[in-house]
């Protein structure tokens, strides 16, 4: 099964390998806002923390419906824009969308919940970031040929975490810099995230649009691209679920041992991104579990001065290390692929995956609420000392997830079949999105039931599958022409 053709294809220069993924960066400045912002808005809106996570499984479900969709439509697909691009333009300008309307839940929700609104929001943004996912990871496959793959792959990682650094540094530029309000009265959103969500938008529809006009994609049946199969009888739904069924049970065997893998570093993933805010605001700043209780704020009527600001300033600091692991991310990227061809894919994957789960296990021993002036070169802010020490940590997570972006997609494309290239990315994102899934209906039950609401044990967890993802690469074996 192994992608023979490859070898057809012609070399890349740099700058036509960074037009392939140029686009990836806006999608990442967007997903990172979300990423970084989303419990804060759903916790705004009325959420509590057992429902965070619940709410949060639209984005795996998303994935888990749409990219294999996607990716089984644009092998199929041919016109003017291309194969691929299609999909990634359409995706961008949905998310756009979202991304104008889910911070405005509390205005635009007239006949339902302004927390519904905001889930059904996340569930847009969520579709229509994995209806550009899937298509951008095929289409570094399609472009790139296989002596070139890992550094098409780490471009692509640099591209996703510079935009995610900015995407999450954003919310806090605005407050500290422009002077934007970040804190929120009840059931509705800070202003600094409203105007990061909309700038955010256009970056993302910007990066789109660039990589769509300026990648001229192989045509079918070129350069070792499979042709477009013609079908004379259109299939029924019953005959397309045997076909899917067929292609999980002949996936690749590389495909199945990398899925152990991906659900230990996904359910950790998942975990950072849901409860990190709730974490580093009960553990760093000292604000009790209670106020993140909906009805017990309901209760209150009006929260505390001194509540909303220890949020409101957590908040952003949860930008503020998102893009630090991020940047960390992005600077791992540039080495990587030298990394993983002097000592191997697996090693580094492994080692990497290491790092991080150091790093979700070092933050529980940060606890130190004294206030330093910290100066981050566009402003000067007084936060505790344990926020900032959070930045190492943030050191391993940013290595883990820089190789959990490439090296994964690195080892499995060499043995893909080039005319299903696309629909097994999207199969394999089964494996991304359904250590989600458990996670998601998991984490908020054990983070009440187990761990009393206090969300730095729940982090502690991640740690724990982090580590076992590390140890899991152990079981991933490569062909002679993957390594």
């Amino acid at each position: 099964m192994s992608n023979i053709n490859n070898q057809h294809k012609p070399r890349l220069s740099f700058w036509q390998i960074w037009n392939v993924s140029f686009g990836f960066l806006g999608v990442q400045f967007g997903f990172a806002l979300q990423n970084a912002n989303a419990s804060r808005i759903l916790s705004d809106l009325g959420a509590d923390l057992h429902s965070l996570s619940l709410f949060w499984l639209v984005a795996p479900i998303m994935g888990l419906i749409i990219q294999p969709i996607v990716g089984a439509a644009s092998d199929k697909t041919w016109n003017r824009l291309g194969r691929r691009n299609p999909y990634i333009l359409a995706g961008g300008i949905a998310a756009a969308i979202g991304m104008f309307l889910m911070p405005n839940s509390a205005t635009l929700a007239s006949f339902i919940t302004p927390l519904l609104f905001g889930a059904m929001m996340l569930a847009v943004m969520d579709a229509s970031f994995n209806l550009a996912f899937q298509p951008f990871r095929a289409l570094v496959s399609d472009m790139v040929p296989a002596q070139q793959r890992n550094i098409g792959y780490s471009i692509q990682s640099f591209l996703i975490n510079l935009g995610a650094v900015f995407g999450s540094i954003l919310p806090f530029v605005l407050t500290n810099v422009i002077g934007l309000e970040n804190t929120a009265s009840t059931g509705n959103v800070a202003p600094s995230v409203i105007w990061a969500f909309y700038l955010g938008a256009s970056v993302m529809l910007g990066s789109v649009l660039w990589t769509v006009l300026r990648t001229k994609e192989y045509a079918p049946g070129t350069h070792g691209l499979a042709p477009i199969e013609t079908q004379v009888k259109p299939l029924s739904l019953f005959e397309k679920l045997l076909g899917f069924l067929s292609l999980m049970k002949t996936m690749p065997s590389t495909m199945k041992q990398l899925a152990l893998v991906q659900f230990f570093s996904w359910f950790a993933l998942f975990i950072m991104w849901v409860y990190t805010m709730p974490a580093i605001t009960q553990h760093i700043w000292g604000v009790e579990a209670k106020w993140f209780d909906p009805t017990y704020l309901n209760s209150i009527g009006v929260i505390p001065t001194n509540i909303a600001q220890a949020k409101g300033a957590a908040g952003d600091w949860v930008g503020i290390i998102f893009a630090a692991y991020s940047l960390f991310a992005a600077i791992a990227s540039l080495f990587m692929a030298k990394v993983a061809n002097a000592i191997g894919r697996k090693l580094t994957y492994s080692l990497s995956l290491l790092a991080g789960a150091i790093g979700y296990l070092s933050i529980i021993l940060l606890q130190s609420p004294e206030l330093v002036l910290v100066n981050l070169g566009i402003t000067q802010i007084s936060v505790p000392h344990g926020a900032v020490l959070l930045l190492l940590p943030m050191i391993g997570i940013g290595i883990a997830w820089a190789a959990i972006l490439a090296m994964p997609y690195a080892i499995l494309a060499g043995s893909l079949p080039v005319k299903q290239t696309g629909v097994y990315m999207g199969i394999f994102n089964f494996s991304i999105a359904a250590p989600q899934i458990v996670s998601g209906i998991l984490a908020g039950w054990i983070l009440t039931t187990v761990f009393d609401n206090q969300a730095i044990y729940i982090m502690m967890l991640a740690g724990v599958s982090m580590l076992l993802a590390a140890l899991s690469v152990y079981f991933v074996k490569e062909t002679a022409e993957q390594t």
